[in-house]
């Protein structure tokens, strides 16, 4: 299986909701860095998995999204606890949709929020 990873970065806000985890309920900022890892079995005629560029392409695109927004006020968080778990899962998802490729069979998306915390979603590509 072939893996072919990219990385980027972007500060957001958010607090979180439905507990009591004392500063984090309090709106505050991650200097979030996202790495998003495609895999798949075959590489296309010109010996890759995904051109890089492409991938670069959409991840700047969805972290300009992110950038300076706070999550809790964006609609994809509506009802969520603005958790980096439910935010691996939400980046994956638009991401996935950002890409296309026959041969990819999974995706992978990984944040970390600080230097010792992340969390990861992985999910099937299906074009």
């Amino acid at each position: 299986m072939y893996t072919t990873a990219v990385k980027r970065d972007f500060v957001a806000q958010h607090f979180l909701v439905g507990g009591d985890w004392g500063a984090e309920n309090q709106k505050h900022s991650h200097h979030y860095q996202v790495q998003v890892e495609l895999m798949g079995e075959t590489l296309d005629a010109h010996g890759y998995l995904v051109d890089i560029v492409d991938i670069t392409r959409a991840l700047e695109e969805l972290c300009a999204e992110l950038r300076d927004k706070t999550l809790n006020e964006l609609p994809e968080f509506s009802g969520l606890n603005p958790s980096i778990e439910h935010l691996s899962r939400i980046f994956c998802g638009a991401f996935k949709q950002r890409i296309h490729a026959a041969n990819l069979s999974r995706v992978r998306v990984q944040i970390w929020e600080n230097d010792i915390a992340w969390s990861a979603y992985e999910t099937r590509y299906e074009p």
